[in-house]
């Protein structure tokens, strides 16, 4: 891991979002309500709780000691929509939105402040959705960077057009140090951060259907042990099944958020 080293944010050996910046830094649920949302994912991914720096709104999900995601149960205060949401790690959280707005795209919610940070929620000129996080990151974040729970796949109409956007909004392929490097690999976008695959970008949504897993968005996927009971505890607890294999299952919460499971 490299540390930021010419802008510190807080202690010795603690992870800034310059030290990492353009690569994925979490994942988080909007939600209306904490407690059902919590009794949901425990039953199906066997998550733990945790409360977190940014209030009474907020939890991290653990599995034993290692944190996995986060529900920010704000979804009804700021009138948007129940949905899993990528976060990447950036210098500036009002230089990207600005970035973003400038090439097409929106800001749903901020720049806004949240010590030990400043986030702001977007969406790209396809309209997936995605946050970008400025300052700190959380406690143990390195160890859920080197764990690896949980990975995120853009479906967007052209995964090319997606990469320039991303790309100059958050910084990847360009002479910076510690940069994301960016590939077309096997007809999709492949994003490597310090080596490591974190993001890939696909073509083939549709910008106007009307079925929300067709329509540009971003994926995430959490690695279980299980992806059979996964599917079992996801439709007894009130979720959907949207569609399922051996390995990987695509289900919708019983608020309607969407998600993948993996086998591990």
């Amino acid at each position: 891991m490299n540390h930021d080293t010419t802008r510190p944010s807080g202690p010795r050996g603690v992870v800034s979002s310059h030290s990492v910046f353009g690569a994925p830094c979490w994942v988080s649920l909007t939600s209306r309500d904490l407690d059902a949302t919590q009794e949901f994912y425990g039953a199906v991914l066997g998550w733990r709780w945790r409360s977190g720096k940014l209030g009474d709104r907020f939890r991290i999900a653990m599995v034993d000691d290692t944190p996995v995601a986060g529900i920010a149960a704000v979804a009804s205060m700021w009138q948007m929509a129940v949905a899993w949401t990528p976060y990447f790690a950036v210098p500036s959280a009002d230089e990207a939105a600005a970035r973003a707005q400038e090439r097409g795209g929106t800001a749903a919610v901020g720049p806004i402040s949240f010590p030990p940070g400043r986030a702001a929620l977007l969406a790209d000129r396809d309209g997936a959705a995605f946050g970008v996080w400025e300052g700190e990151l959380f406690a143990d974040w390195d160890k859920w960077q080197q764990a690896a729970p949980t990975f995120i796949r853009l479906h967007t109409r052209d995964a090319f057009d997606a990469a320039i956007f991303y790309g100059e909004v958050l910084d990847w392929a360009t002479e910076r140090p510690d940069c994301c490097e960016v590939r077309y690999e096997g007809g999709e976008v492949v994003l490597r951060s310090q080596g490591t695959v974190v993001a890939r970008i696909e073509s083939g949504a549709l910008g106007a259907a009307p079925d929300p897993t067709i329509r540009p968005h971003w994926q995430i996927h959490f690695t279980v042990e299980d992806v059979t009971a996964c599917v079992r505890a996801a439709e007894t607890h009130g979720g959907s099944v949207l569609s399922k294999g051996s390995e990987e299952a695509v289900l919708r919460d019983a608020d309607g958020a969407q998600f993948t499971v993996v086998g591990g």
